[in-house]
C-alpha cells in the first residue's frame, strides 16, 4: 500500500498514512508504530528513496518516493494481489 501510494508523487509519513485513510474511505488506518519501520525496510531493500524537503506547515520532513526497484516491484506485486484476490473470489462463490 505504501508504494502505490508514493507511487504518483513523493510523500513525507504522515502523508503516506492521511492518504490510505482517505483512500479507502477511513477503512484502514496506518499507525507511526507501523509506518516508520515499513519505510525503513522498504529503503532498506531499495524499494524507496528518501530526501528531506519541507512539508506543508513548512517543517523539515523526510519524502519518499519509489526508485527504478520500487517501480517494477510494485507491478510484480500488483500482479500477484490479481491472481490472488481472483483466486479467492472464485473459492468463496464455490464453496
Amino acid at each position: 500500500m505504501i508504494l502505490k501510494t508514493i507511487a504518483l508523487e513523493p510523500m513525507h509519513g504522515w502523508a503516506i498514512a492521511q492518504r490510505i485513510r482517505q483512500v479507502s474511505n477511513e477503512v484502514l488506518q496506518v499507525n507511526q508504530g507501523a509506518l516508520y519501520p515499513a519505510l525503513h525496510r522498504l529503503e532498506q531493500q531499495g524499494w524507496i528513496e528518501a530526501e528531506w524537503g519541507e512539508s506543508e506547515n513548512n517543517r523539515r520532513a523526510k519524502y519518499y518516493f519509489l526508485t527504478k526497484d520500487g517501480k517494477k516491484y510494485l507491478l510484480r506485486e500488483e500482479a500477484n494481489w490479481d491472481r490472488l484476490s481472483a483466486a479467492i473470489g472464485l473459492v468463496l462463490k464455490k464453496a
